[in-house]
């Protein structure tokens, strides 16, 4: 069995920005969820890394909290 590589990793992604929307919107469930490491493959250095950035976006109103379900 082969070590899987964390896809952040993998991209070459160094700095894992708040602002970088479409790279945040990968790690987040259709219910706006944090997707768990065991789903998304990502190292937990990684991991700590993308859930403070999607808490940051979040707050900057650029990441929805919730999502109305009246607006579908």
């Amino acid at each position: 069995m082969s070590k899987k590589v964390c896809p952040i990793d993998e991209a070459g992604i160094k700095i894992i920005d708040y602002k970088d929307i479409e790279l945040l919107k990968k790690y987040i469930t259709k219910f706006n969820k944090i997707v768990p490491r065991y789903y998304s493959g990502v190292s937990l250095k990684n991991q700590k890394k993308l859930a403070q950035a999607i808490k940051v976006a979040r707050y900057m109103a650029l990441l929805p909290y919730v999502i109305d379900p009246k607006v579908r």
